[in-house]
């Protein structure tokens, strides 16, 4: 981190990214490890969603690989299955809340001047409330 701006580096993100789930510093890793509480609302071999500790709309859910990949910048043509599956889940997760008649959204950040705060790849499925353009 850049003790004068407070930022992180793209360099120290990649470094971050080296760790394997279940590492001690990664907030999902622990949550994937159940080692933090979480509400779940789906478990499956490759990936878990749960609903955000400090939701930004009525419903607020986060979806996530177990694998550890910190940012978009960090997947592959290995991964292009695994996003895939995020996103089904996603569908699924806002059919299951009673989204999928009213409408919802999907955002990826990527990196943090684009809102990124925990560097665990995941998903957010926003709904519950009308949405405005642009976001942000």
């Amino acid at each position: 981190m850049d003790i004068l701006t407070g930022k992180v580096s793209t360099d120290m993100v990649r470094r971050m990214g080296a760790q394997q789930s279940g590492s001690t510093s990664c907030v999902f890793c622990r949550i994937v490890g159940g080692e933090i509480p979480a509400r779940r609302v789906h478990e499956d071999d490759e990936i878990i969603a749960f609903d955000d500790a400090n939701p930004q709309a009525p419903v607020h859910t986060l979806v996530v690989p177990r694998i550890h990949i910190p940012t978009l910048n960090d997947l592959g043509p290995d991964h292009e299955a695994l996003v895939g599956r995020i996103i089904m889940v996603a569908k699924g997760v806002a059919s299951t809340k009673g989204l999928a008649e009213r409408g919802y959204r999907l955002v990826w950040n990527c990196l943090a001047e684009a809102g990124q705060s925990v560097f665990h790849l995941h998903l957010h499925v926003l709904g519950g409330r009308s949405m405005g353009w642009p976001p942000g």
